[in-house]
């Protein structure tokens, strides 16, 4: 079953405790305080992989976790970093957030983002020595890594993408063409997933195709799942429009703008992509009446003159005419002129401008704090301390009752009541913040 959306949930590792602890020596009397530093957690990264084609493997296994760092420990030594969970993805995943807001677009093979990053680890006591404290007995918490529900939609990348209504040959065309096996029959929305298919056009040359299911008019809408399938035509660099040749030409042609129509409702860049007209089962006009039904073809497209479904349809540079391919994949008729005139209007890859620079603003990941908030908890003899200077000044400008309550918004707001209660804070206890102390109450 080919997926292409699916909901994650992705929690970095936490950062690790910094370490409280002094250096014990023979004939080092009173050697220091010698915590180490807890170290970071892992971050949540994808990658894209070239060798996927679907978001199945992370939609069965949705929960991606990372490892927490370790705690610091004594002789300064930092604990160890948690390990990234690295997750390869197919190439053209989108990862948009719970308000459906693009915020990486992994669009070239080897793109990689942090979706989640791991928390900074705390400082150990030796971080918190100064001139009047020479032996403190304070450490920092690690902090918390990111927490987020994600959803990952994949826009295929494509050299070429089959168009057109339902049951109209489309997947017996990429039969035709290509290495490819869709289902084929004889009712409307056979394919109800895209399928891509290589084409080899030459010894050293290979294009990608893609098939999507069927277009109703109303697609642009959302009728019959047709906002699923136009968002895999964005990424295709020419569009293969398919006209059913059996039909009387005013009802093709009418067909054929109906679909652009839909193009253009739905994003206005789309209908301006590079077509070709492909017109499919030719075999069932008898053969002397074939050549008269593409003159008619033509006729009636040229007769359209300059209106939108028109512009972006190539011509011949020679002759100035429509880039039109009669074919049957019946019979295998006009197949190579097919693949002959990909060849020809597919740019080489080197000729493609680079994707990656194109949505460079989607491949760098929205400004997160990389590790660690501006708020730390630190834990001591005395009991826990909150450090970050938006909460300090808020519980300084407070009254007592509204101090309280401050302290436990902002602990609920800022997820800190894991770190809260790995520090020691039970009801009852004073929390300090600047030159406060505030109750806790659970």
């Amino acid at each position: 079953m080919f997926s292409d959306r699916a909901t994650i949930y992705v929690a970095a590792g936490r950062g690790g405790d910094g370490a409280v602890a002094f250096r014990r020596e023979k004939f080092v009397p009173r050697g220091g305080p010698s915590g180490g530093d807890g170290g970071n957690g892992g971050s949540v990264v994808l990658v894209a992989d070239a060798s996927l084609r679907d978001l199945t493997a992370v939609r069965h296994h949705p929960h991606l976790t990372a490892d927490d760092g370790h705690g610091g420990e004594g002789s300064n030594r930092t604990g160890a970093m948690g390990v990234d969970l690295v997750v390869p993805v197919p190439v053209g995943t989108q990862v948009l957030d719970e308000e459906e807001t693009l915020i990486v677009d992994l669009a070239k093979p080897g793109a990689t983002a942090i979706i989640a990053h791991g928390g900074r680890g705390g400082s150990g006591n030796r971080r918190f020595r100064t001139a009047v404290r020479q032996a403190p007995r304070t450490a920092e918490l690690g902090g918390l890594g990111e927490e987020l529900t994600l959803t990952l939609q994949l826009k295929l990348l494509a050299d070429a993408a089959l168009l057109g209504f339902p049951n109209i040959g489309k997947s017996s065309l990429l039969r035709r063409i290509s290495n490819a096996k869709p289902k084929v029959a004889d009712y409307p929305f056979t394919t109800i997933e895209p399928v891509l298919g290589v084409v080899d056009l030459a010894v050293d040359r290979q294009i990608t195709v893609l098939d999507v299911p069927g277009l109703l008019e109303g697609a642009a809408e959302g009728h019959g799942l047709g906002l699923d399938f136009l968002a895999h035509l964005e990424r295709a660099r020419l569009l293969l429009h398919v006209v059913d040749a059996s039909l009387e030409v005013e009802e093709a042609v009418a067909g054929f703008v109906a679909i652009h129509t839909e193009l253009a409702n739905y994003q206005e860049a789309l209908a301006l992509r590079p077509r070709i007209i492909v017109l499919n089962r030719i075999d069932l006009i008898p053969e002397e009446d074939r050549a008269e039904r593409i003159r008619a073809f033509t006729d009636a497209l040229t007769g359209l003159g300059d209106v939108p479904a028109m512009r972006n349809v190539l011509r011949d540079e020679e002759t100035g005419a429509f880039v039109l391919v009669p074919v049957s994949c019946a019979t295998g008729e006009g197949v190579p002129e097919l693949t002959s005139t990909l060849a020809r209007v597919v740019p080489e890859p080197e000729a493609v401008p680079d994707v990656e620079e194109q949505l460079a603003q989607y491949l760098v990941y929205r400004p997160g704090r990389a590790g660690g908030s501006q708020v730390r908890v630190l834990r001591d003899e005395t009991g826990v301390r909150i450090v970050g200077t938006p909460i300090e000044d808020a519980v300084q400008k407070a009254t007592d009752d509204y101090a309280q309550q401050l302290l436990w918004e902002y602990i609920e707001e800022r997820r800190l009541l894991p770190l809260m209660v790995r520090a020691g804070a039970k009801k009852g206890i004073i929390v300090k913040i600047g030159d406060r102390e505030v109750p806790f109450r659970v």
